[in-house]
């Protein structure tokens, strides 16, 4: 298991930063991504022997019960996913995610991500 930060607000759809401050965060986000991947055992031998789909069930901590919108969720953690893709050594076009808004929520939220080969593992 992969556990991230709460995506910075610059990269939300609906955050409407500046272009430079967004890239900050998107850089950040990526390298962070890869560094905790790699951390938790993930490389390029994780799935070296398989080709087919990455499923990643993608939970959701938000920081408080104003819970946000699962696409933009999503759509803020692209950065993050392809950190985790670099980390792996495979293209992010191989993942399937599953994206989950938890009902509890985390101080300073978080991301919990899990990779499997299947989707029923």
């Amino acid at each position: 298991m992969i556990t991230l930060q709460w995506p910075d607000k610059a990269l939300s759809p609906n955050g409407r930063s500046h272009w430079a401050a967004k890239a900050k965060a998107a850089k950040r986000a990526r390298s962070d991504a890869f560094h905790l991947a790699r951390e938790a055992g993930f490389d390029a031998r994780t799935f070296a022997d398989y080709s087919g789909k990455l499923h990643l069930w993608i939970d959701c901590y938000a920081k408080t019960r104003n819970y946000p919108d699962a696409d933009n969720v999503l759509a803020s953690l692209k950065s993050a996913l392809d950190g985790i893709a670099d980390a792996l050594g495979v293209n992010d076009s191989r993942f399937q995610p599953y994206l989950f808004v938890m009902d509890e929520t985390h101080k300073g939220g978080k991301v919990v991500i899990r990779i499997t080969k299947g989707a029923n593992e």
